[in-house]
């Protein structure tokens, strides 16, 4: 039987997606499987510039953000490329916002990089940060990206937020692709001792303040474990320059988030030591839709109502049908489902004028903001439109550009 053809229609991105996904594997067809390749990957990183040598240049005025990523090196052309595969290794370097270059004769849009060796590395990244104020804002991406995406994200929420410290983007081999879901989950969960390895490393660095943490979409589950793990073997008194936890539409099982940040991550002596952490979560979501039906449970990101009684409940009192964690001191809710933009409301954060404004707001450490409507629950605040904000005018608030663009 042939393998089903991917289809739009006026039907919900999750239903269409947890269709697909079901006829595949009825069929006998693989769900967008990563293979090896034609290329033997010791190929991809022989050329020198896939190792960098101590001391050597790097133009910090070109390239001003920081990345560390654990995705295989293309060095074989003129432009470096981060593959979907893993690299071998944990590699560190310098990027800019992508642009329009010329590979192969095909025009792309790829981010501008060069690796550092490690050392040099750390030693940037603590003069840049010593030239500011003590502050890191660490970004890690979600599912069904590239490089180039991700890149342009940080880009993004540099020029947004104006922050006031380096911009650090760790990135771990996500597909970015539609039915690599399955994959990029099971490279996430690859990439849990790197990545908590090198957060560590960050929060014991003595210069470092204060790490703002932000991560999209399934990135979530890579940093609410390894922020965990750092509490619990840190060599540093209590972690506590981990302090600003950003979750844009947490891709991460609801009640999973509430039982693992009780015992460490938000433990009363770290609260106390001004840890929060805000999430941004969406009933319009329809990417976190479509990971509740793959997974049976609600996602954190959006606030379905797993219990029918409840749901029954709220609607009975005239409020919306939207369920939430459970308080607790340090956290925030932020409900952005009444100004979700974007073809599946996924990245509110980067696209939302009233959500971009308040995200700008929380990276400063301001704990309130007026657009914010308080509910019954003391810890959940919902987003409401701004009528002074034209119906065009999310792009320029949020800073966004049209270069590639993904469907979110």
């Amino acid at each position: 039987m042939p393998c089903p053809p991917q289809r739009t229609s006026a039907v919900p991105l999750s239903y269409r997606l947890f269709a697909a996904i079901a006829s595949i594997l009825l069929s006998g067809c693989s769900i967008a499987a990563v293979d090896y390749g034609k290329i033997r990957h010791a190929d991809y990183v022989a050329e020198p510039r896939c190792t960098a040598q101590p001391g050597a240049a790097v133009d910090e005025a070109a390239l001003p953000y920081f990345f560390a990523t654990s995705r295989l090196p293309d060095c074989r052309t003129s432009e470096i490329e981060l593959l979907r595969h893993r690299g071998d290794r944990i590699r560190y370097g310098r990027f800019n916002a992508p642009r329009e270059v010329v590979v192969g004769k095909k025009k792309r849009f790829l981010p501008p990089l060069a690796f550092q060796n490690s050392v040099d590395w750390w030693r940037a990244l603590q003069a840049e940060t010593d030239r500011k104020q003590g502050r890191v804002l660490l970004y890690v991406h979600g599912y069904r990206e590239n490089f180039s995406t991700t890149s342009k994200d940080a880009a993004q929420i540099a020029r947004m937020t104006g922050f006031d410290g380096p911009i650090v983007e760790y990135s771990w081999p996500s597909q970015g692709r539609l039915l690599s879901y399955v994959v990029d989950e099971t490279n996430m969960y690859h990439d849990v001792r790197n990545f908590r390895d090198f957060l560590k490393s960050l929060a014991e660095q003595p210069w470092v303040k204060e790490i703002v943490v932000v991560s999209h979409s399934l990135g979530a589950r890579l940093v609410i474990p390894a922020i965990s793990y750092v509490d619990r073997t840190s060599s540093s008194a209590d972690s506590s320059n981990i302090s600003n936890i950003i979750l844009a539409s947490p891709d991460i099982d609801r009640e999973t988030f509430e039982r693992d940040i009780e015992d460490e991550v938000l433990s009363a002596r770290r609260v106390a030591n001004n840890r929060r952490i805000t999430v941004y979560t969406s009933r319009a979501d329809k990417a976190l839709a479509a990971s509740r039906a793959i997974h049976g449970y609600p996602r954190l990101g959006s606030p379905y109502c797993f219990d029918p009684f409840e749901a029954a409940e709220l609607k009975a009192r005239g409020l919306p049908e939207r369920c939430y964690p459970a308080s607790r001191p340090g956290l925030t809710v932020v409900d952005t489902t009444d100004v979700s933009r974007g073809p599946t409301g996924h990245s509110d954060f980067l696209r939302s004028a009233v959500v971009c404004r308040d995200f700008v707001d929380v990276v400063a450490n301001k704990r309130t903001r007026p657009e914010r409507v308080a509910t019954e629950w003391a810890h959940v605040f919902r987003l409401m439109p701004d009528p002074a904000v034209l119906k065009d005018g999310d792009d320029s608030i949020c800073q966004r550009t049209p270069e590639v663009e993904e469907p979110r």
